[in-house]
């Protein structure tokens, strides 16, 4: 493995002022001073322009137009080693034990740059941990990393997921899915969230094996429920609709394009105990939305949460677009005195445009609505930077 070095750095005006207000982030085109043999992993030591002082510390990425991904910014003299990270999945931890005292045991320990492990994700379902790696500096601080997560979390099993860069980086010799400590006796690990009942494909599924951000949310969509018809579109491995079920809904409609995601959203429903009727619909969501409105069916709770529609910056007006257009057909779905949820988590896409794209549709239609609940991410993906925030939801009551 690559033995890192150390790296003099000096930044232009506003790369200085980014570290100065401990952003996470220093862009390629702000390096004014670096050493020539620079390599991804190695240590950044950021100098302030004028009085040579040190201000921060990071780790060197040649892949990425963010060039540096700080660890620290301060001018306290610290050391970047194994007591320096197992400090922060510590203080990590700590932030999560109160989600820890309600009936979970799924919950996102690290989450990159909010926690000082920017390009690092880490997730634990009941007694598996999974390690999400976006970035090659991490290789050389791993195993170390490794041991106090598995320490600190109390894992049996400790998994690597690799991000499609990482899967075809020649920088290492692992696999997606590779099991680093432990055994796995199936690739679907059963969990619980609030007291209802999943399970998540840590080996082969989307990021982690789940979403675990809308927590909050699908408990307060399970709330209220009950006895209603409901419509999760986009429903993925079913988070709402099983909270939904769990919770006495009399009727739940899963709507995604994956049919291997409804598959699982069905099985995730099963390990509760339910009587209301589960159904699916597998097609795009745009038609299979309009189709419902053609045949004049609505339901008491529609859930409309979208995968990102903007990962670059091209794509955000039409990102807006088609959250105007879910906003429409929401509504259309939605039953007299009927609850429309939206959610974007499309960091491009802020907070306060989002909830603007939504009162624009909403308040060109003739009913009137509450707008009742705005949430953000669960307590385990705190927020320690602008860009950070990514996920808004808002809860809408008709009125008639």
């Amino acid at each position: 493995m690559y033995k890192p070095k150390r790296l003099a750095v000096k930044l232009n005006a506003k790369g200085e002022q980014f570290v100065l207000k401990k952003h996470p982030w220093v862009f390629s085109n702000s390096i004014v001073k670096i050493n020539n043999d620079a390599k991804t992993g190695d240590l950044a030591i950021v100098f302030s322009k004028n009085k040579n002082k040190v201000i921060g510390l990071g780790l060197y990425d040649a892949n990425s137009p963010i060039r540096i991904k700080m660890l620290y910014s301060g001018a306290e003299k610290v050391e970047i080693n194994a007591a320096f990270f197992k400090n922060k999945i510590q203080k990590a931890f700590n932030k999560r034990q109160s989600l820890l005292q309600t009936n979970t045991n799924s919950y996102r320990l690290i989450f990159g740059e909010n926690d000082g492990f920017p390009g690092l994700i880490v997730d634990v379902y009941a007694s598996v941990l999974v390690v999400k790696l976006y970035s090659e500096i991490w290789l050389p601080y791993l195993e170390s990393i490794f041991e106090d997560l598995q320490r600190i979390s109390e894992a049996e099993t400790v998994v690597l997921r690799l991000s499609r860069n990482l899967q075809n980086s020649k920088a290492h010799n692992f696999t997606d899915g590779h099991v680093i400590y432990g055994t796995l006796q199936d690739d679907v690990v059963k969990f619980v969230e609030h007291g209802v009942n999943f399970s998540a494909n840590v080996i082969k599924g989307h990021k982690t094996g789940y979403f675990l951000d809308h927590r909050a949310n699908r408990k307060q969509v399970g709330q209220w429920s009950k006895n209603k018809t409901v419509l999760d579109v986009f429903s993925y491995a079913g988070g709402f609709s099983v909270h939904a079920l769990a919770n006495g809904a009399k009727e739940v409609t899963s709507l995604d394009i994956s049919k291997q995601a409804l598959e699982i959203a069905v099985a995730n429903g099963k390990l509760n105990t339910y009587t209301g009727t589960h159904k699916t619909i597998a097609g795009d969501a745009f038609e299979a939305l309009n189709k419902l409105i053609k045949n004049q069916v609505t339901f008491d709770v529609v859930v409309i949460d979208p995968p990102s529609f903007a990962k670059q910056a091209s794509e955000i007006a039409l990102a807006q677009k088609k959250y105007a257009q879910l906003a429409e057909l929401g509504e259309k779905l939605t039953a007299k005195n009927g609850l429309l949820v939206l959610a974007s988590c499309s960091s491009r896409v802020t907070a306060n445009v989002f909830f603007d794209i939504n009162a624009s549709v909403l308040n060109n239609v003739k009913r009137s609505y509450n707008l009742i609940l705005k949430t953000t991410h669960d307590t385990d993906h705190p927020i320690a930077f602008f860009e950070g925030a990514y996920l808004k939801c808002g809860y809408y009551r008709f009125k008639n």
